[in-house]
């Protein structure tokens, strides 16, 4: 089965008191102890994400580690995230990371992995990266359309709740035809994809919500089911 769990925002690096959505992450793996691989490239790979990732995983039934784009921790990439049962890319610069992971075919390599049943996961960029479009500030001037990796279908936009310019600027995007429909979900949300389909979508947040969002003469949002996972 692939899977993909989109976050619009949450996890270590935003709720580091609220672990809820990294251990229902960690409970889809198939195997008690899974491996897990934190890629950070959005964020240049950024020392404090990276020891941020380390001092809450370290803490979990889990095996984390990190794939660095810049100082690489083995030639054979291919082999070091197909042994891996989670990868989790964090949030950043969704244009450089694209870059980037081109350059080194981990674009590619990380389709293989989704085929072979690794969960792929992540927030902001790590969920934008799997649609086919995006919303991104990673061209330093408001927000602006991207095409992405096209693993999922439609677009997505994260932190719809938590920016309070991204619902406007996602309805105006969708409104005049930049980009299509798709999916936003606020901070704390995650968008659990079995096969390409919605299967679940799970909060951290007691309000936190995730909305299809399409457009039929006028912009049309409509809320989804979403489970609060309790508190913590």
């Amino acid at each position: 089965m692939r899977q993909i769990i989109a976050l619009g925002g949450g996890g270590f690096s935003m709720e580091p008191d609220n672990p809820l959505l990294d251990l229902y992450i960690l409970k889809q793996a198939k195997r008690a102890n899974p491996h897990i691989c934190f890629i950070p490239t959005a964020s240049g790979d950024s020392d404090n994400y990276i020891s941020r990732y380390y001092d809450f995983f370290n803490q979990q039934e889990c095996q984390p580690s990190h794939l660095s784009l810049f100082e690489p921790p083995t030639r054979d990439f291919e082999s070091f995230i197909l042994e891996k049962d989670i990868v989790y890319v964090g949030g950043g610069n969704t244009k450089n990371l694209l870059a980037l992971w081109k350059e080194w075919d981990l674009d590619e390599i990380l389709r293989k992995a989704w085929n072979q049943g690794v969960i792929l996961t992540g927030l902001s960029a790590g969920s934008i990266c799997w649609f086919e479009e995006g919303v991104t500030d990673s061209y330093g001037d408001g927000l602006e359309p991207i095409q992405c990796l096209g693993f999922l279908n439609g677009s997505n936009c994260p932190h719809y709740d938590g920016e309070i310019e991204r619902r406007p600027a996602y309805h105006e995007l969708i409104e005049s035809n930049k980009i299509q429909s798709g999916f936003a979900a606020d901070d704390g949300v995650a968008i659990h994809y079995k096969d390409q389909e919605i299967s679940k979508i799970v909060s951290s947040r007691t309000n936190a919500k995730a909305y299809r969002v399409s457009f039929e003469n006028s912009v049309i949002e409509t809320e989804l089911q979403t489970e609060f996972l309790g508190s913590y």
